[in-house]
């Protein structure tokens, strides 16, 4: 099964630590699965995204920035 969710951290980040129980929690009760990258692993990752973690992408599409909306997560993957 291939993750239809991203979700781009990085370590000691209390809105990637929100973010990810958000997308667990919906990704559990929808079936669904995800998968989690440290954006300082790879320096183009962290020169984009930077100023903007936590990113949350839906199907490769950027769906959500910093704060993670339950209701718009399940709505998307329900797509």
């Amino acid at each position: 099964m291939t993750a239809r969710v991203t979700l781009y951290s990085r370590a000691e980040c209390h809105l990637c630590e929100e973010a990810r129980l958000v997308i667990d929690r919906v990704c559990r009760d929808l079936g669904e699965s995800f998968v989690e990258i440290d954006i300082d692993s790879d320096p183009e990752l962290a020169e984009r995204w930077t100023d903007d973690v936590p990113v949350t992408m839906v199907d490769g599409k950027q769906h959500d920035f910093w704060r993670v909306s339950e209701e718009r997560l399940r709505s998307a993957l329900a797509e």
